[in-house]
């Protein structure tokens, strides 16, 4: 959903992906690389990179900057990510068995992420 400027028109175009079966800490290392940078060197930078949240933010960037051509009419050349960020989801709880028949819980998390672009007057 795009937000829209006080003239009528989008100010920026957003993507989200749901459910990434990834820590949200280890995925806002990687997007602390993007935030505020031009949108193809923020493509480069996840492309080159060798954290494995990198491969889920660059088709979620990917998806942004394709929505702000429908949204914005805007060329990929002149978009910027103003916005991203990740959020906890919901949390699968399993059990792994331990000595003396205790048990651990394992927490094996998930995380939402979203990037907003836009251009430089938004």
């Amino acid at each position: 959903m795009a937000k829209t400027a006080r003239k009528g028109k989008p100010a920026e175009a957003q993507a989200s992906v749901k459910y990434v079966r990834m820590s949200a800490n280890k995925v806002r290392s990687q997007l602390d690389l993007i935030r505020g940078k031009h949108a193809q060197e923020a493509q480069r930078i996840m492309l080159f990179s060798r954290r494995r949240a990198s491969t889920d933010i660059g088709k979620v960037l990917d998806a942004a900057i394709a929505n702000a051509g429908t949204v914005l009419n805007a060329r990929p050349e002149e978009l910027f990510v103003v916005r991203c960020w990740a959020d906890e989801g919901p949390t699968l709880r399993r059990f792994r068995p331990r000595a003396q028949g205790r048990a651990t819980r394992i927490r094996k998390r998930t995380t939402h992420i979203t990037v907003c672009v836009g251009t430089r007057e938004a």
